[in-house]
């Protein structure tokens, strides 16, 4: 069993419709083993989003998390980075609208910065996210969830 962090941005959580429609998503292909609603500051989008400082859109996409409260998941299941991700759709959303059209970020997304959610892209990255988002949680707590 593996874990990644399934993180809804605050337009999509804003947007009761697309809100649930995720969530019964989530609750249909994953165990959700943790859920908070989350007010992402400055720091900490800072921090969660540090390998993409320095590129054009990471001020946009710092400030634009602090916006509004997001919705953060930790979910298991069986290669559930690479289902999640699935599900999600390529980050561009307008890629995603022509190649996956019934992806999450073709049916809620805006725009690039604003493409609903987020998924870890590795083992490691979704252990360093989920302790981001999760700082109660132990990395006990979380490797012993992968097993």
């Amino acid at each position: 069993m593996e874990i990644t962090l399934a993180l809804l941005k605050p337009h999509a959580v804003r947007n009761v419709y697309a809100f649930q429609q995720i969530q019964q998503i989530l609750q249909k292909n994953f165990k959700i083993l943790h859920t908070k609603e989350v007010h992402i500051t400055k720091e900490i989008s800072e921090h969660f989003y540090a390998e993409h400082k320095g590129k054009f859109f990471y001020n946009r996409l710092v400030t634009f998390m602090g916006s509004g409260p997001c919705y953060a998941f930790v979910l298991q299941s069986k290669n559930c980075i690479a289902k999640w991700r699935e599900l999600m759709g390529p980050t561009k959303v307008y890629k995603a609208v022509y190649s996956h059209p019934d992806c999450i970020r073709a049916l809620y997304g805006l725009s690039d910065t604003r493409n609903a959610c987020h998924g870890s892209d590795s083992e490691e990255s979704a252990v360093r996210e989920i302790s981001i988002i999760f700082p109660e949680l132990n990395k006990n707590q979380l490797t012993a969830a992968e097993s």
